[in-house]
């Protein structure tokens, strides 16, 4: 059996680390992609991981081009392609520089890899994942946008740091857009099965919310230059890898509602079982008022981005 062949658009430092972890994981042969300026930069990544093989003994191949047709017959297609955010920059700051660029992968995926699965990461991700979906044609099912598996993970990671538990014994939801205005899910957050409300006090669970919804901007701010990279790579591959596996994992993703959650014709932050027919559904969970207050409120943003996206059409 021919091993799988995934493309990763945009050899950054997310694409660097897309590209590690993959091959790690022995997902399949790995094509870096940029711009041809960028195209010294990616070959000599790819042929340093290459060269790192020996040591973790996996047996993969990666190649990094400025061609599109090293595309072709790619199963999944992750895009980071874009600027990323500095300080002082919202990720909608952002909408103007990656629109184009957006739309430009969009074409060049369509013709040479159109059966792929496609993550989209680059921000505004709610934005991004639409205009991608819109100029591709691509199925619902094979699009998604990387956003509520990054940001779930870091209230996991919040409240691990709080109680001093483990991080694999916390489990934890973030629903809508991928900014500020997302929402954690705390009422359904528990440590082993208990309820982090039976363990943490609701003022420091609202500080811990908070940090979540703000976690990239402090990244950003500590960095000086770019925005977070190993998180977001990671989150990515465990998509790639239950699509390539098959493994039917429930992660927060930016998927196409079509009614669930009162949401309709909008991409943004839901519960999705990702199997190999891609999203294959998405789990609707009851909100409480508040809940269902915040998630209206998450809408309204990626509808403005939406109205944005469209007059540039």
């Amino acid at each position: 059996m021919a091993r799988y062949k995934i493309a990763l658009i945009g050899g950054g430092q997310i694409g660097g680390n897309l590209a590690l972890i993959a091959a790690e994981k022995e997902l399949g042969d790995i094509v870096i992609f940029d711009i041809p300026k960028m195209e010294g930069i990616v070959k000599g990544k790819a042929l340093d991981i290459m060269q790192l093989r020996p040591h973790d003994g996996y047996d993969v191949n990666i190649n990094g081009t400025s061609d599109y047709k090293d595309i072709e017959g790619s199963d999944v297609i992750v895009i980071t392609a874009g600027v990323p955010r500095k300080p002082g920059m919202d990720r909608e700051d952002l909408m103007s520089i990656n629109l184009n660029i957006m739309k430009d992968v969009a074409k060049n995926v369509k013709e040479y890899a159109p059966d792929s699965f496609v993550i989209v990461i680059s921000n505004p991700l709610d934005a991004m994942v639409y205009t991608f979906y819109k100029v591709s044609g691509f199925s619902k099912n094979n699009v998604v946008g990387m956003a509520g598996a990054l940001d779930s993970g870091r209230f996991r990671t919040f409240i691990a740091m709080e109680t001093g538990y483990s991080v694999q014994d916390i489990t934890c939801m973030v629903l809508g857009g991928h900014g500020d205005s997302m929402v954690p899910i705390t009422r359904l957050a528990t440590v082993g099965g208990v309820p982090i409300t039976d363990i943490v006090s609701a003022e420091r669970l609202t500080e811990i919310e908070n940090r979540t919804r703000y976690a990239g901007g402090e990244i950003v701010k500590l960095l000086g230059n770019g925005s977070a990279y190993y998180a977001p790579a990671q989150c990515a591959m465990e998509m790639a890898e239950s699509y390539l596996k098959d493994k039917k994992r429930v992660l927060p993703c930016a998927a196409l509602c079509e009614g669930e959650f009162g949401i309709d014709g909008y991409f943004i932050g839901v519960p999705t079982v990702i199997g190999c027919g891609g999203v294959e559904k998405i789990l609707e969970i009851k909100l409480n008022s508040d809940e269902r207050s915040m998630l209206n409120n998450t809408l309204d943003v990626v509808c403005l981005l939406y109205t944005y996206d469209a007059a540039d059409e």
